[in-house]
């Protein structure tokens, strides 16, 4: 009598384990349901854009950023619809940053705010250091009397000017000069040369016949430089610009088919340039 009951109380007591372990995966079930939750995967998705746009910001502000060429002031050197990438770590102004950074050379391209409009940005080619005496003499840089050698500059035919040719020029005045700097450039100049004053820069476009620069509106404060540009990331022609000092004398035979205005639509073979 006592070998029943005892195989009936084990034969009573296996629904209560298996209850116990319904109930057990049930809770794994829910836990697992909720984690897949819809707004789970969008707050996680919110919260990789905010990273994403955090360490953009962070990249833009502090180490590079992009820009793009608006104007043919440094052909060929730079070409007009060219997007750089510009160290903002590269050249010392003075801020503390977050990377070791070089000073200013004569010779390298600098991205700064324009002094007339610090809202825009210009970029051009350091010519004349703090200290120097400068001249122009028939369109040729001269520091300190030396003629500077300029393998990047070209001088393309155009009508003759005194005033930019020939400067620093007091006899006639251009139009296209700035009026304050037309007045402070007086008080700087010494026997037919400009004396550049401490923290600031002169600098002159590449297309030395078609550059508004700093004959036209003064020196560049050291304050005022944003960065050099590291390269050319991208290059894309614009309609109104002759481009037919960079197209390959193959790509101006073309037809015109789509495969061929794609092709045409970039400068394929500016991409990752670097600057020099």
């Amino acid at each position: 009598m006592i070998e029943p009951a005892a195989s009936t109380e084990l034969a009573q007591g296996e629904p209560a384990s298996q209850e116990v372990v319904e109930v057990t995966l049930l809770e794994v079930d829910v836990a697992v349901v909720q984690s897949q939750r819809p707004e789970a995967g969008v707050l996680h998705a919110i919260q990789s854009l905010i990273y994403l746009i955090v360490i953009a910001v962070f990249i833009i502000t502090f180490c590079v950023q992009p820009f793009r060429i608006p104007s043919g002031s440094m052909e060929p050197t730079l070409l007009v619809g060219d997007f750089l990438l510009v160290d903002k770590q590269g050249i010392a102004t003075g801020d503390a940053g977050l990377l070791p950074s070089t000073r200013i050379r004569r010779g390298e391209i600098i991205v700064f705010h324009y002094p007339v409009d610090p809202s825009i940005h210009l970029v051009k080619r350091v010519v004349g250091m703090p200290g120097d005496h400068l001249k122009l003499r028939n369109g040729r840089v001269y520091i300190n009397d030396v003629l500077l050698p300029e393998s990047y500059a070209v001088y393309r035919p155009s009508m003759p000017d005194g005033y930019r040719d020939n400067f620093p020029r007091l006899q006639n005045a251009d139009p296209n000069i700035d009026s304050r700097w037309w007045i402070r450039m007086r008080g700087l100049i010494d026997d037919g040369e400009l004396i550049i004053p401490a923290d600031n820069y002169f600098v002159l476009g590449d297309n030395r016949n078609n550059s508004e620069d700093s004959r036209y509106w003064g020196f560049v404060p050291r304050e005022a430089i944003v960065g050099q540009p590291l390269l050319v990331y991208f290059s894309v022609r614009l309609p109104g610009f002759d481009d037919s000092d960079v197209l390959p004398s193959e790509a101006k035979q073309r037809t015109g088919t789509i495969l061929d205005g794609f092709s045409n639509f970039a400068r394929w073979d500016r991409v990752f340039r670097v600057v020099r």
